[in-house]
């Protein structure tokens, strides 16, 4: 009940994020939403069942959004009726020392799902593209050896940074986990509206930082950088979807019948027993029937 040709971002293609409405609904309205919502958690849990049995793919989920964007309730909406089991969720903040002694894919590559699994990244290493884009003084504190001063951030670092993002999703999708990257797409005025609900709720006050209020005021800078972290990153392996988030109930059910669309065109099926094993099972159902 959308157009997912308004939302997916095609390989090459070079986008404005002034073209995608964060108010976009398709043809739903929220009870609508909230059904198909309910139908694509059901769905969601029968294909994990068999996804984690077939055991040749993994899944890796990446949420990078504004502040007050929605990824923490499309997580718990949309995988509500995942088994915890098979699935991790992942949220990236500042690196800590020990992982600025590493390469900056370092602690994303020890997160990624084993085969069978869900991986969801809230935040992710795209963090490395966006708020170090926005502070570039950030990258400093990297101890890059052919980076020496802010001089040094230039358009050829991103660029390079950029094919080392590729190149890591290209190599994990090759060896495979499927990637989909989801951009919550919430406007300037929605975002405010979400933080005044947070200071005037006081069981919402936790969610608030003053570091929210600084960073808000670098909107354009973090629009211009995510603009260009989907140009430069949008690839038939690993597309980019730019999930309309003024209205929870849409961005929510848009997530889950996406992923949903997906982990079922993977052709999944339970594991055939070859006839040794069938033999076996049959002992067993006589030997139980014969207690």
């Amino acid at each position: 009940m959308f157009d997912i040709n308004k939302i997916i971002v095609p390989k090459g293609d070079i986008i404005s994020l002034k073209d995608y409405s964060p108010e976009y609904v398709g043809e739903y309205d929220k009870n609508s939403a909230k059904k198909d919502l309910k139908k694509n958690t059901k769905e969601l849990s029968n294909l994990q069942e068999v996804f984690y049995a077939d055991d040749t793919y993994s899944l890796l989920i990446v949420l990078q959004a504004m502040d007050a964007a929605g990824k923490d309730g499309a997580i718990r909406h949309v995988m509500s009726g995942i088994n915890p089991q098979g699935c991790n969720v992942y949220s990236f903040k500042a690196p800590s020392k020990n992982e600025l002694e590493h390469d900056f894919l370092w602690r994303h590559y020890k997160c990624l799902p084993e085969r069978g699994q869900i991986g969801i990244f809230n935040r992710s290493h795209y963090e490395n593209v966006l708020v170090t884009k926005v502070h570039p003084e950030y990258i400093l504190g990297e101890q890059i050896p052919t980076i020496n001063s802010l001089s040094d951030v230039n358009d050829d670092f991103w660029k390079s940074r950029y094919e080392q993002i590729n190149n890591f999703e290209k190599n994990i999708h090759q060896n495979g986990t499927i990637v989909l990257k989801f951009f919550l797409n919430v406007s300037k005025e929605e975002q405010k509206n979400r933080f005044l609900d947070r200071i005037n709720r006081q069981e919402k006050n936790w969610k608030f930082s003053s570091n929210d209020i600084t960073e808000r005021g670098y909107w354009d800078d973090y629009q211009k950088a995510f603009e260009d972290a989907i140009n430069n990153t949008s690839t038939d392996y690993a597309p980019w979807h730019i999930i309309p988030a003024d209205n929870k109930w849409f961005s929510r059910v848009a997530i889950g019948q996406i992923i949903v669309e997906k982990m079922k065109s993977l052709n999944l099926s339970f594991p055939e027993l070859n006839e040794k094993e069938k033999a076996k099972l049959d002992n067993a159902k006589q030997s139980l029937l014969n207690e």
